[in-house]
């Protein structure tokens, strides 16, 4: 399996891509985003792009794949809605209608969040914003897949870039075990959710949109 990965300096991009390469399927993985993973492995490939808005470009470089496992978004604290919009709809759906052309039958999973409101009218904006970029990708001649992940645990030594969110996950450490007791249809892990995204883009999933919960119930299968 051949899979694009944008999104992979993140962290839950860095979980997946550590996924991928532990599973012996995935011959290659091409990853994209504005900045360098500095990772060095005969299997990963990388392609730095600074307007991710526009992929005309690279264009030439994003077929034959199998796969696209799309990691890349942004915190809506403090943005206003067009530019929150312009990354987490705007970036998607370059990336999704142009994979749709090159590469149809794709297989395209978009890490969305507990919460995404799918009818585009709620109050709370980024929930507004995820779900009309849901839909939309719905929408492409593409095999496409919402995970809806609540708070999600890194592993692996894997950190947020995010300074606030460092300081979030230090403190909560401690409770991890008691959160995952306590809220199981909330919880995730980094390593869980990569493995739960290259079985779903080997076998399908019933259905487009997956909830914790459905989430869970593929690592079961």
């Amino acid at each position: 399996m051949r899979v694009l990965l944008f999104g992979a300096t993140g962290m839950l991009g860095q979980g997946v891509l550590l996924e991928c390469l532990r599973d012996p399927a995935v011959e290659l993985v091409v990853t994209v985003g504005r900045t360098a993973t500095a990772i060095n492995h005969p299997r990963v490939q990388e392609i730095v792009h600074a307007d991710l808005g526009d992929l005309s470009a690279i264009q030439g470089r994003l077929s034959d794949f199998d796969a696209c496992f799309y990691c890349l978004g942004v915190s809506s604290a403090g943005m206003k809605e067009a530019d929150y919009a312009r990354v987490t709809f705007g970036f998607t759906l370059a990336a999704g209608q142009a994979l749709a052309r090159l590469n149809p039958g794709m297989t395209f999973i978009y890490i969305s969040g507990s919460g995404t409101d799918g009818t585009e009218r709620g109050r709370s904006m980024w929930a507004r914003v995820k779900g009309r970029t849901e839909n939309a990708l719905l929408a492409l001649p593409l095999k496409a897949y919402m995970f809806r992940p609540g708070f999600i645990e890194p592993m692996d030594g894997i950190r947020s870039k995010t300074r606030s969110y460092r300081v979030f996950y230090a403190v909560l450490k401690p409770l991890l075990p008691v959160l995952r007791r306590a809220l199981p249809n909330q919880v995730l892990s980094t390593r869980e959710i990569g493995q739960a995204m290259l079985a779903v883009a080997k076998r399908g999933y019933a259905k487009p949109v997956l909830e914790t919960r459905d989430i869970r119930a593929v690592l079961r299968a």
